[in-house]
């Protein structure tokens, strides 16, 4: 049969096997790239879930001690309720991601007020919950970095041609929000701000 087959056919055979052979590959770095991206997101979540579930405990432990900060005891549950209850998928992100930021940044003001409080600053239950605390943003802030290294990949994959190509055929398209830190966040933080005499 071979026989049958000139050398300009066989030619032609190998180079569309070849150029099919690569358009899958292709194919498939991008649906694995937009999946690692999944993965990275569900690794948030979950690490987000522990925070909000020790939101309460941290909240009822100061609560006990710092009955001048029930504003911003306030705020944090009105934030917590707001992201344990948005949806977690990609139409939510952004969303979530601002949350995100906004709770931490009352968290972080929560744990600097402590300080205020040298009676709760001191209680075995509260030193716990902070350290519990302290772990859990370790793992978000290393989730978030998946996160970010993955949607970089994505994008990459995304613009750079000839996938960028072969993305936009499949309607692959990447225009989700990296976690970057705010402009606030940049500024060098002064502590002295935060501690008053009670």
């Amino acid at each position: 049969m071979f026989g049958m087959l000139t050398l300009p056919a066989l030619i032609v055979g190998g180079a569309i096997l070849l150029f099919v052979m690569w358009w899958y590959s292709v194919y498939v770095a991008l649906i694995q790239k937009k999946n690692k991206v999944k993965e990275a997101f569900a690794d948030i979540d979950v690490q987000l879930k522990k925070r909000y579930d020790l939101i309460p405990n941290i909240l009822t432990i100061a609560n006990k001690f710092m009955e001048h900060e029930t504003e911003l005891m306030s705020s944090i549950t009105s934030l917590r309720t707001q992201a344990a209850s948005l949806r977690s998928d990609f139409d939510t992100i952004g969303k979530k991601i601002d949350l995100d930021s906004q709770l931490q940044a009352k968290m972080g003001q929560l744990m600097v007020n402590v300080e205020n409080y040298p009676t709760l600053k001191s209680d075995q239950t509260m030193l716990q919950a902070m350290q519990t605390y302290n772990e859990v943003e370790e793992h978000i802030a290393a989730a978030r970095r998946f996160y970010n290294a993955a949607i970089n990949d994505l994008n990459n994959a995304v613009e750079i041609w000839p996938s960028s190509q072969i993305a936009q055929g499949l309607g692959i398209r990447s225009e989700l929000p990296m976690f970057e830190a705010k402009v606030e966040e940049r500024e060098a933080v002064s502590a002295g701000q935060f501690f008053t005499s009670k």
